[in-house]
């Protein structure tokens, strides 16, 4: 058995190394082509004596279609637009928001942000399709009178004017397509026993509005949106409620934390749904990680 062992190292000794020069197929592996005997065995073969498929005309790129290209057949292409690469924010209208206050789809007592509205089953977003949240539009901002602490992604003057006449606060804030895929569907998220995830900054181009106190940002300092919550009062010409002084006070001021994305949950926390209960982190390390 050595001798057997020694003689088949010599002979991988005096080989040469494997290289493109001495590979070649194994036997049997490629088949020849033989000459057809019919008619028109030999059509393809030899200069004179073209066959069919040597004499046909191929038509140029594009030109598959008929006499014009397919960009001319068929001109809209929208899948060729660049817009399908912003991000996009499906709209939700202060009417249907009050509608859906008014049918208890939606509880006023608790602060709302998009598991909420997700969670009515009448507005859905699809993060896999370029959405970033809920963009609230300013129709029926003269009919909203709730009281609500609301969280939404992209909001103009009017809307937010129309929640704090109401004696409500919003909030705008970014969440990054992991932390939306975590919301449009919480409890298949919690069924996966994965912890939850760390919300991610704004990109660069978004940092300027979520840091903005006009426009609410959730990264604004907080005494800076109490001034312009009195500008914009005085814009508008309506008073401003006293939120310090309000029984819901607590529920109006409360606000996640720039990493979280459920409230009352933090990042690093395994919800079991099966056993009802919370995991919690304890290593210093991933404390540190998704506090960070």
């Amino acid at each position: 058995m050595a001798g057997t062992t020694e003689k088949a190292l010599n002979l991988l000794r005096s080989l040469p190394r494997v290289c493109l020069a001495n590979l070649r197929d194994n036997p049997g592996s490629k088949r020849c082509q033989k000459r057809g005997r019919a008619q028109h065995g030999g059509d393809k073969h030899g200069a004179g004596n073209k066959g069919s498929g040597q004499r046909q005309n191929y038509m140029r790129l594009g030109y598959e279609t008929g006499n014009n290209p397919f960009y001319l057949r068929f001109p809209k292409e929208p899948y060729y637009k660049k817009q399908h690469l912003k991000r996009q924010y499906p709209p939700l209208s202060m009417l249907d928001l009050q509608k859906l206050i008014d049918t208890n789809r939606i509880d006023t007592s608790k602060p709302v942000d998009l598991v909420a509205l997700v969670n009515t089953g009448l507005y859905k977003i699809f993060p896999d399709e370029r959405h970033f949240g809920v963009q609230l539009t300013d129709e029926g901002t003269d009919v909203f009178n709730a009281k609500i602490n609301l969280e939404v992604q992209w909001a103009n003057e009017l809307v937010i004017a129309a929640v704090e006449r109401a004696g409500g606060v919003i909030t705008t804030s970014y969440y990054d397509p992991h932390s939306l895929q975590a919301m449009v569907n919480t409890k298949k998220f919690f069924e996966r026993g994965v912890p939850i995830p760390r919300r991610m900054m704004p990109p660069p181009d978004a940092i300027e509005y979520y840091t903005d106190p006009t426009k609410r940002g959730y990264l604004a300092d907080p005494e800076k949106i109490s001034e312009e919550r009195l500008v914009l009062a005085q814009k508008y010409g309506y008073e401003l409620p006293r939120i310090e002084e309000d029984p819901d006070y607590e529920m109006l001021t409360e606000r996640k934390d720039p990493r979280q994305i459920f409230y009352g949950l933090h990042p690093g926390w395994v919800v079991n749904l099966k056993d009802k209960v919370i995991l919690k982190p304890k290593d210093e390390e991933l404390l540190e990680f998704y506090a960070s």
